[in-house]
């Protein structure tokens, strides 16, 4: 049923269930894990050389760490799993890379790190929910 699985990460709780629901759905289907991370130039901007751009290197540097983190989950299990960061904003990145992958379902927690309110969904989450053209499980 699922090929490749899609799980985006911030390293929130929500994104950090979704990792695991997607290493469960892994398992069981024998698919491929992609792990996205995006660093969301929306909030920071697409700096030249200021100090937004150390502030953006020092994300990505987070990034990569979260990253690292489902491969060894992944890795742990036996599953294969590719890793990806970019810049961006992060629901179109979220979508694009689903679309590039050919993803067959995307698994994304609800509420990212900027936002948690109990009961509510996060705005990525809302705009990938209502944008992306294929199957997406919020945790």
């Amino acid at each position: 049923m699922y090929k490749t699985i899609l799980v985006p990460t911030d390293g929130s709780e929500s994104a950090n269930r979704a990792v695991e629901h997607a290493l469960d759905l892994a398992e069981n289907y024998g698919a491929t894990v992609h792990t996205l991370h995006v660093v969301d130039t929306a909030r920071y901007g697409e700096p030249t050389l200021s100090s937004a751009e150390v502030v953006l290197n020092e994300l990505e540097e987070r990034g990569y760490g979260l990253l690292e983190e489902v491969a060894d989950l992944a890795d742990d299990r036996e599953l294969s799993v590719e890793t990806r960061l970019c810049r961006g904003r992060p629901h179109q990145e979220i979508i694009d890379y689903a679309d590039a992958i050919d993803a067959d379902l995307i698994v994304l927690g609800c509420q990212g790190q900027s936002h948690r309110i109990d009961g509510h969904v996060g705005s990525v989450a809302d705009r990938v929910v209502r944008t992306a053209a294929r199957p997406v499980l919020t945790t």
